[in-house]
């Protein structure tokens, strides 16, 4: 009996003893309940993923699953952020990609904007700035470096069960603004279909667009009021104008627009991004042609006399003419950080009467 007191006394001071021990070996040693794995970037580029165990102010422990635990300064940290498992997996690695991957250099693809992850991106022609009101839903702003003409952009995209399609919709609304007094407008709606991730991915869509500059003015040849007029001194005689007249010339304009656009991650910072369109376009004009003759009457001697100005008729002329245009828009983004990155478009227009190029910079800002 007195064998046993002895024996448990000794085992309960041993667990005593033990349990101080153990109590002093470092918060960090102890894994963390915590199992959101966080993503860090350091300030040379080099990215981490993993579980955060320990946190004591001037490093971080983190459990990787290719390096194991180790240890990060908190100075060398440039962000540290939790992964988005919908938004930053894909075939089972993290993809960082970014904002700016949810555009090309014109069209958009079916990747939303994250709340928090606004960009401006400003290019040779103007600037634009887009929005996340809703996780599935951004609201933009497009103009030129005169601004005007203005356009609203809107996007709404959804996924599907296959984490590799996505789909959406957008549409652009835009004015004259003060070029014209505000009375051009216009319109590009579409819908789109996106398969890949946001670092490689292809984009196909279909939309219609159409302009009508606001051009309906009284415009036409000059029109005098039906007589006779006499000369005098052999002068011609002043006629006066017929201002009932107005005359008619406006054009709007139209076309299906089908696009296919993509990128493709061809370095730890570079894309391949490449943006074409094909435009269906179509012109529908209308012009007013005036018939009315003018008599000129001389004497024997060539003499002047006087003008006889007929009476006038209208007619209006209504006329449609086809343009089709393919625009390619090949080009590389260059990503220096999650907040900034530089992009260049070495674009061309191809009609069927001419082609030329149209460069595109644009750099690329979050905010």
């Amino acid at each position: 009996m007195k064998n046993f007191i002895c024996k448990t006394i000794t085992v309960f001071l041993l667990t005593i003893v033990s349990t101080a021990v153990y109590a002093q070996v470092p918060a960090t040693e102890n894994p963390s309940s915590d199992t959101t794995k966080y993503l860090i970037i350091k300030f040379d580029g080099n990215e981490y993923v993993g579980l955060i165990l320990a946190d004591d102010g001037r490093e971080v422990l983190l459990q990787t699953q290719s390096l194991g635990k180790i240890y990060i300064p908190k100075s060398d940290i440039k962000s540290l952020r939790p992964i988005d498992y919908l938004e930053d997996v894909a075939k089972g690695e993290v993809n960082t990609a970014g904002v700016f991957t949810t555009r090309y250099q014109f069209t958009t693809n079916c990747f939303p904007i994250k709340k928090g992850e606004n960009y401006a991106m400003v290019n040779l022609y103007g600037p634009e700035v887009h929005f996340a009101v809703h996780k599935d839903f951004s609201v933009g702003v497009m103009s030129t470096w005169i601004g005007s003409p203005l356009a609203l952009a809107l996007k709404y995209t959804r996924g599907t069960s296959n984490p590799k399609i996505n789909y959406g919709v957008g549409t652009l609304l835009g004015t004259s603004g003060y070029i014209n007094q505000g009375k051009g407008f216009g319109g590009l709606h579409w819908g789109m279909i996106t398969y890949g991730d946001r670092r490689n991915n292809a984009t196909l869509s279909v939309g219609y667009g159409y302009f009508n500059p606001g051009n309906n003015y009284n415009w036409g040849p000059t029109v005098y009021v039906p007589g006779t007029y006499l000369a005098e001194n052999n002068w011609w005689p002043e006629i006066p104008r017929d201002d009932t007249y107005k005359g008619v010339n406006k054009s709007t304009y139209a076309a299906p627009i089908i696009g296919l656009a993509g990128q493709a991650k061809v370095g730890k910072k570079a894309s391949f991004i490449y943006d074409c369109m094909y435009i269906m376009g179509s012109e529908t004009w209308t012009t007013s042609q005036v018939n009315q003759t003018i008599d000129q009457q001389y004497d024997a001697n060539g003499n002047l006399q006087q003008i006889v100005v007929s009476e006038w008729d209208q007619s209006i002329t209504t006329g449609t003419s086809a343009q089709n245009v393919l625009v390619i828009m090949p080009g590389m983004r260059f990503q220096r950080s999650e907040a900034k990155a530089f992009q260049i478009s070495l674009a061309g227009i191809i009609t069927s009467s001419n082609s030329f190029p149209f460069p595109m910079a644009s750099w690329f800002f979050r905010f």
